[in-house]
């Protein structure tokens, strides 16, 4: 599967094998853009998930920004999201002509909670973009009358969760829109892609005019016709077909990519049990499918330092958006996010990894710890 060595990269794409021969057959049709490939995947996923419907599309960027538009945001209002996200999720906010009104998080899932999005929330917001850090699913039950109440709509930055549960419920299926992410290093890539999950049939409907170019008619319809109609704006978000096959790929053997990221997790949970001065961030594992390995260690950057010294392919995931300069007009002190974004760092996880990688990884940062004390 791999020529690298597991242990130097933060994360990889992991191919099982068939993608190979699913790719050639699409290449082989000869129609590589929207076609009957994305319309099967956009029906494995729904079913996957126990949903009506699924819209495919190029990114979660794109879904997020089609899903916010769906709940109706636009100009003027505002948007509460987390600065602990990757920066995508506050551009899919601005694309609509909103703003971020940033929210602050819990210091063991760095995600928000109820009470974070409640504080944050103002008479001008029009939607909650939860991001589901680590694949871990964030849970605003206990708000949902008051939102509705509000006018205000989720959205869910699920980029992360492909796969995983609220109790017992996929995420996707709880009830709120929701974004996924098909990346290369995702829990199922396309190589890349996303979806959105719509909640009814009119958002269907819209979803999948506004990915084509506002073309309203499907592909079969126009290759019949002599004409179509172009109903409103709309950007070029579809998922080609050469994606989707990939994408079906994968998904037929989902229950191996899901049994991995597991087992990977609680391997580093049992190797960093004992190790003093590492708190790992809770993803959940029964639950979740985890897409990383996230600890908070004191003095992060020498222990990053050392490690990416010794060819461990450590990361950071992700710096706060509100001290980014591209977001500083919608800055507000976010105590938690703030704290945690010094200690927080990414150790290498994707399926290509086994236990003795773990254990060199854990091993490392024992040694990074001390040289960081020393030091």
């Amino acid at each position: 599967m791999t020529n690298f060595d597991p242990v130097s990269r933060n994360a990889a794409p992991f191919l099982h094998g068939p993608e190979f021969a699913a790719v050639t057959e699409a290449l082989q049709a000869g129609q590589y853009g929207h076609n009957t490939a994305t319309e099967r995947f956009e029906s494995e996923l729904a079913q996957f998930l126990g949903v009506p419907q699924v819209v495919a599309v190029s990114s979660c960027t794109a879904a997020l920004h089609v899903g916010l538009l769906l709940a109706g945001v636009g100009p003027g209002d505002e948007v509460v999201v987390p600065s602990q996200t990757f920066c995508a999720t506050v551009q899919a906010i601005l694309m609509t002509g909103a703003h971020p009104r940033f929210a602050d998080i819990d210091a063991t899932t760095l995600s928000v909670t109820s009470a974070t999005v409640l504080e944050a929330i103002t008479p001008r917001t029009r939607a909650v973009v939860p991001v589901l850090y680590g694949g871990r699913a964030v849970d605003l039950g206990d708000l949902q009358r008051e939102l509705d109440e509000r006018g205000i709509t989720v959205v869910e930055d699920a980029a992360h969760a492909f796969g995983s549960r609220l109790g017992t419920i996929r995420v996707g299926a709880t009830g709120a829109l929701t974004a996924f992410s098909f990346g290369p290093i995702k829990n199922l890539t396309c190589g890349e892609g996303g979806a959105l999950i719509p909640r009814t049939p009119a958002q269907t409907d819209r979803a999948r005019t506004l990915r084509l170019l506002g073309v309203s008619q499907s592909q079969a319809t126009r290759i019949r016709s002599t004409t179509y109609d172009v109903d409103t704006f709309g950007w070029r978000y579809h998922l080609s077909a050469l994606h989707a096959a990939i994408g079906s790929a994968q998904l037929a053997r989902f229950d191996a990519i899901e049994t991995a990221r597991k087992t990977l997790w609680r391997a580093y949970a049992r190797a960093l049990a004992d190790l003093d001065g590492v708190t790992m961030v809770d993803v959940d594992v029964e639950h979740s499918v985890p897409f990383n390995c996230v600890v908070r260690v004191a003095k992060r950057d020498s222990v990053f330092q050392f490690m990416r010294d010794r060819g461990i392919g450590v990361g950071v995931h992700y710096p706060p958006n509100h001290t980014q300069p591209a977001f500083a007009q919608w800055s507000r002190p976010l105590p938690v996010t703030e704290a945690t974004a010094d200690e927080i760092m990414s150790l290498p996880f994707h399926p290509a990894m086994t236990e003795p990688d773990v254990a060199r990884v854990a091993a490392t940062l024992r040694d990074a710890i001390a040289y960081s004390r020393r030091s």
